[in-house]
C-alpha cells in the first residue's frame, strides 16, 4: 500500500497547504479519502493518475474535506479525452447520499449526464466493506460531526487508520491498535484546545493507546505550527512521528 498526504490543511487558507485529502493506492484500488478543496491541483502537480481513481470515501461532510468532490466529478467527464467511462464508488457514513444528491442538484442534475456510473455506499460503522478482493475498509465513529467516522484499510497485510476529523476518544485508539500507520489530525495548541479536535497532546495520546509503526500528522491550522509539534508527542509517545506536507508519501510493503 502506497499513502499520499494530498491536503494537509483545514478550512483556513494556506499557501502550502491545501483542504483534505489523502490517497492510498495498492495494486487494485486507489482509494481517496475526502476531497477538500485544492485536491484536485494536488494530483494533478504531483502526476497522479486522477483518472484511475477507483474509490472516493469521505469521512463527514464540513467543505474542507469535500468541495473538491464536484470538480473531480466534473473533470472526468470534462478533463480528459477520453473521458472516464469506468463507474466510480463514493462512500462515506450516512448522508453522503444525500450530500451527493445535494451537490448533484446544486450543478443543475448533471451529474446524471457524466457518461459513467456514479455508485454511492454508506458504510455501517463496524461492518468491513470490500473493495476489492484484497482491500477491506472500515469506519469507526467519532466525536467531530453527528456524521464524522474514521477509515481503516487492509491490504497486503497491512492496516491504515485514517481519523478524519477528531477529538479526543480513547475508543478511537483502541480500535486503531496496532495499525502500521496511524494518520491523525492536528489541529490546535493546547491554547485553543476543544472536544471536537486533537491538540499535540491529543495526538500523543491517541497513539499512546493505538501504538502504530508509524503516526502521522495532518490537517493543521496555522496556530499549531507555532508549537513544537514533534517535542509535545513525544512526550507521551515515543515511536517515529512525521508531520506531513502536500505531496508526501510512504509506501508499505506487503507481508
Amino acid at each position: 500500500m502506497k499513502l499520499t498526504t494530498l491536503g494537509t490543511g483545514t478550512a483556513a487558507p494556506s499557501a502550502g497547504r491545501v483542504c483534505s485529502g489523502h490517497l492510498i493506492e495498492t495494486p487494485a484500488v486507489r482509494l481517496l479519502l475526502d476531497c477538500g478543496s485544492g485536491v484536485v491541483f494536488r494530483m494533478a502537480q504531483a502526476s497522479i493518475d486522477w483518472m484511475a481513481i477507483t474509490h472516493v470515501a469521505l469521512t463527514h461532510f464540513h467543505a474542507d474535506h469535500t468541495t473538491d468532490l464536484a470538480t473531480l466529478l466534473f473533470a472526468w467527464r470534462y478533463g480528459a479525452i477520453p473521458w472516464r467511462t469506468a463507474p466510480i464508488a463514493i462512500l462515506g457514513p450516512p448522508g453522503t447520499i444525500d450530500l451527493v444528491a445535494r451537490l448533484d442538484a446544486a450543478f443543475g442534475g448533471a451529474f446524471m449526464t457524466l457518461g459513467y456510473e456514479v455508485r454511492i455506499e454508506e458504510v455501517p460503522v463496524g461492518a468491513p466493506v470490500a473493495l476489492s478482493a484484497d482491500v477491506r475498509l472500515r469506519a469507526q465513529k467519532v466525536p467531530h460531526t453527528a456524521e464524522s467516522v474514521a477509515y481503516s484499510i487492509e491490504a497486503g497485510g497491512r492496516r491504515i487508520v485514517y481519523t478524519g476529523d477528531t477529538g479526543p476518544d480513547e475508543a478511537l485508539g483502541v480500535w486503531a491498535k496496532g495499525c502500521d500507520l496511524l494518520l491523525a489530525e492536528c489541529s490546535l495548541p493546547q491554547s485553543m484546545a476543544m472536544a471536537t479536535h486533537l491538540t499535540p497532546e491529543g495526538c500523543g495520546a491517541l497513539a499512546a493507546g493505538a501504538t502504530p509503526q508509524r503516526l502521522i500528522l495532518t490537517h493543521f491550522y496555522p496556530p499549531v505550527e507555532l508549537v513544537d509539534i514533534r517535542a509535545i508527542v513525544a512526550e507521551r509517545y515515543g515511536g517515529a512521528v512525521t508531520l506531513a506536507s502536500d505531496g508526501w508519501s510512504i509506501e508499505l510493503e506487503e507481508r
